[in-house]
């Protein structure tokens, strides 16, 4: 009788296969996470995208906020996180229209990014245009108050 060969004898080798992409998936994710951590605090996916540039003396960030006016956007900068949070409604008025479909009414979203030198707060200014937010954080300079460290 010959050998007949068993329905499982794939099963293994599909097991093994399956778990190293997931190994491989879990190491790209670590790296993400590690990556992200260190720039961006947001949680979750943003709905704005955030370029940080460095530009020798001074940060600048860039944000993508289509459709928000100055009054929608809050920017906060604690320590060396800057926070921009953003949240429009819709005015809605009584008419006689029937929608078929409504997904215009409400929208937010809040940013944080992990600054990676200090910055002067005082000297920080921010510009909107056509729905796109520059965000301008001068680097703070070692002052005359800086002390020298002797070391043991």
């Amino acid at each position: 009788m010959a050998d007949r060969s068993s329905p499982f004898d794939g099963i293994e080798e599909l097991l093994d296969r399956l778990n190293r992409q997931f190994e491989t998936a879990a190491r790209s994710w670590d790296r993400d996470v590690e990556s992200r951590g260190r720039f961006d605090l947001s949680m979750g996916d943003a709905a704005t995208s955030v370029d940080l540039a460095d530009e020798g003396d001074e940060f600048v960030a860039v944000v993508d906020v289509p459709g928000y006016e100055h009054d929608d956007i809050d920017l906060h900068l604690a320590g060396d996180q800057l926070a921009i949070e953003g949240e429009r409604d819709q005015e809605v008025e009584e008419s006689e229209d029937r929608f078929i479909r409504r997904e215009r009414t409400s929208q937010s979203f809040s940013r944080r990014l992990q600054l990676p030198e200090p910055v002067d707060a005082d000297g920080a200014s921010a510009t909107l245009n056509n729905g796109v937010l520059t965000i301008t954080l001068p680097k703070l300079e070692p002052g005359d108050d800086s002390q020298s460290i002797d070391i043991e």
